[in-house]
C-alpha cells in the first residue's frame, strides 16, 4: 500500500511530495522502497498542488484531502440527449413546474431499468437523477397524485402540436390487467392477454412517420375498441386540433365511426370486416376480373390481387376509395381465423350477452332458437358459413377517404405495426403487465409517466434505427452497455472525471452523435 512523505528542499524551501510504494527485491530476497514526486505543497495554503505528468484523476486520487463519490452516468447521456433534442425537460417544467424532475427521473429510471416503480428510490442513489433526494414510496404516490387531469391534458396538447405534422397516426387499444377492485376503470371485458382477471384498456396513438408516441387515454375494461373513437373525436375538437389522419384496424371499424370521421373532416384509413353485406356485393362485383391479369401485383416479393374504385359513402355519397386485395397463401389462416371469431361470436350469445357491433355476424351465420322446454338453442348456419368461406376468405379491405393508390394505402397500412411494438415496451419493458395500485388518480399518474418513458425509448430506437446500432442491440441492451461508464466526483479543484470509456461505449456515443459532458 503506498504511503505519502513530504520532503522539504531546503535550498528552495519548496515541500514536495513523495509516493513510496514497499516491495521485496526478487534478486537479493531484501524490502526495497520505491518513491516518485507526486506534487508539492502550496507554502502558503498548503494546498496539495500535484505534479504536470498527472492526470487529474490521478491527481485526485493522491491528494489526501480529497473525498469522492460514484454515480453511473451512462444512460443519463444517452436519456439527456433525446430530452435536450426533443424539447422534453423544458415541456415537463411548463406543465409540471413543481414536480417535473422527479417525473423524469421516474421516466429514466423506466427506460433505462424497469421494474417496479417502487424501486425508483434505490436506482437513484446510484445513477445520476434530477433530485436532491431520493424517491420512496410514499413520495412517489404522492407525486404520481400530483399529476392532475389540466397538467396531463396541457402536456398532451402541446406535446402533439410539437409532434404532429402530416403524420399517420395509428390507433390502438391494449389491455392491462389489475388486481385491484377499487378503481373504477377496471373492469371484466376482452382481455387480449388471455387473461381471467378484470382490466382497464389503454388507447394510444402512434405516429408512423415519426416513430413516437403522440397520445394516450384509458377508458374502463368493458368498453369495445369501436366504441372508443367517439371519445377521442371529442377530445380533439375540444382541444382544437387540426386534421388528423387515422390509420385503424378493423376492430374500430362501424358505419357510426366513418360517419363521425367525415363529420370531424379527419382522414383515414381503416380495415372493412369482410362480414359486412355492402362489402360483400363490392367484392361480388369484381370477383372475376381482380383474379386475372389486371389485377396481378409483386409487392415485396408477395403475389396479391389488386382492386381498387371509388366508393360514395352515405347518403351524401361523400368521397371514399376503396381498395380489395385478394392473397391466395394467406387464405388458410384467413379461414383460421374467421372459424375462430365465430366460436368466440357463439360464446357471446350462449353467456346471453351479445356484442351490438358483431349483429350482423350472428343473423348471418347462427341460427338462433329458442323453445319453453329447451330453451335457447344456437347452432351454426353451415351454408352461410361455407359460402362465406369459399367466396371472401383470403380477401382484405381497406377504405379511405385520402389515399387513392391502392398499393400506398397497404404499405401505410402495415406499417402501424410500430404501435404494437410500443405496447410491447410498454407491458414487458416499462412494466405495466399488472396493475397493483389501486385509485384512479394514481393509476393516472402511473400511466403519465410510462407515457413519458414510451417516448425515451420509442425516440431511441428511431435513432438506432437510422445507424443501424437496431441490428445489434435492443434498447434495454443498448442502455444496460452504458451502465459501467461512471461519473467521479472529486471535491475541491478536481471536479467531475470519467471512469474509462469502453470501445462499445465510444461506438455507441459516436453511432449517435453524442459527445462526452465530463472530462475523461
Amino acid at each position: 500500500m503506498p504511503c505519502h512523505i513530504n520532503v522539504m528542499n531546503k535550498k528552495t524551501g519548496v515541500t514536495y511530495v513523495y509516493e513510496s510504494t514497499s516491495f521485496r527485491d526478487k534478486e537479493t530476497k531484501q524490502p526495497r522502497n520505491k518513491r516518485v514526486c507526486i506534487g508539492k505543497l502550496d507554502p502558503v495554503s498548503g494546498e496539495f498542488i500535484a505534479s504536470k505528468r498527472l492526470t487529474p484523476e490521478q491527481a485526485a486520487i493522491r491528494d489526501p484531502a480529497v473525498t469522492a463519490s460514484a454515480e453511473v452516468v451512462g444512460p443519463s447521456i444517452i436519456l439527456d440527449a433525446i430530452t435536450e433534442t426533443l424539447g422534453l425537460g423544458k415541456l415537463l417544467k411548463s406543465c409540471f413546474p413543481n414536480d417535473y424532475r422527479q417525473i423524469q427521473a421516474m421516466a429514466y429510471y423506466l427506460s433505462s431499468h424497469g421494474g417496479p416503480l417502487s424501486h425508483c428510490g434505490t436506482w437513484c442513489k446510484s445513477h445520476v437523477h434530477f433530485i436532491g433526494d431520493s424517491l420512496n414510496s410514499q413520495r412517489i404516490s404522492e407525486i404520481l397524485n400530483a399529476i392532475d387531469i389540466d397538467g396531463k391534458q396541457t402536456f398532451l396538447g402541446r406535446w402533439m402540436d410539437k409532434v404532429l405534422e402530416e403524420d399517420y397516426l395509428c390507433y390502438d387499444i391494449t389491455s392491462i390487467s389489475s388486481y385491484s377492485e377499487l378503481n373504477e376503470y377496471i373492469k371484466y371485458g376482452h382481455n387480449r392477454d388471455k387473461e381471467k382477471l378484470p382490466q382497464m384498456n389503454l388507447a394510444i396513438l402512434f405516429g408512423q412517420k415519426g416513430r413516437l408516441p403522440v397520445y394516450f387515454q384509458r377508458t374502463p375494461g368493458n368498453i369495445t375498441d369501436v366504441t372508443t373513437l367517439h371519445n377521442l373525436l371529442k377530445t380533439f375538437k375540444a382541444m382544437e386540433k387540426k386534421t388528423i389522419h387515422y390509420v385503424m384496424d378493423k376492430g374500430f371499424y362501424s358505419k357510426k365511426n366513418v360517419d363521425e370521421l367525415f363529420v370531424s373532416r379527419d382522414k383515414f384509413l381503416l380495415s372493412v370486416p369482410l362480414g359486412n353485406k355492402w362489402l360483400q356485393h363490392s367484392i361480388d362485383d369484381i370477383y372475376t376480373v381482380i383474379h386475372g391479369p389486371e389485377g396481378y401485383q409483386k409487392i415485396d416479393d408477395e403475389t396479391l390481387y389488386v382492386h381498387s374504385r371509388p366508393y360514395p359513402w352515405g347518403q351524401e355519397n361523400r368521397r371514399c376509395y376503396l381498395h380489395l386485395y385478394y392473397n391466395a397463401s394467406a387464405r388458410a389462416k384467413a379461414v383460421d381465423q374467421f372459424n375462430e371469431e365465430l366460436v368466440a361470436y357463439k360464446k357471446e350469445l350462449e353467456s346471453g350477452q351479445p356484442d351490438n357491433d358483431h349483429q350482423e355476424a350472428y343473423d348471418t351465420f347462427f341460427v338462433i332458437k329458442k323453445t319453453p322446454k329447451r330453451g335457447l338453442k344456437i347452432s351454426y348456419n353451415n351454408q352461410a358459413v361455407s359460402q362465406y368461406i369459399n367466396r371472401y376468405s383470403g380477401f382484405q379491405a381497406l377504405l379511405t377517404n385520402s389515399i387513392k393508390d391502392p398499393i400506398e394505402a397497404l404499405q401505410i397500412y402495415r406499417d402501424k405495426d410500430v404501435v404494437e411494438k410500443s405496447f410491447d415496451d410498454l407491458k414487458n419493458q416499462l412494466d405495466m403487465k399488472r396493475l397493483r395500485m389501486h385509485s384512479s388518480s394514481t393509476v393516472d399518474g402511473r400511466l403519465f409517466v410510462q407515457f413519458i418513458a414510451l417516448i425515451y425509448m420509442s425516440a431511441l430506437r428511431k435513432e438506432m434505427r437510422k445507424t443501424g446500432l437496431l441490428e445489434r442491440y435492443t434498447v434495454r441492451e443498448l442502455l444496460q452497455e452504458m451502465e459501467t461508464l461512471t461519473k467521479i466526483k472529486y471535491s475541491g479543484k478536481y471536479g467531475d472525471i470519467l471512469t474509462e470509456v469502453t470501445k462499445q461505449q465510444r461506438e455507441i456515443l459516436k453511432s449517435l452523435n453524442i459527445e462526452l459532458p465530463y472530462k475523461v
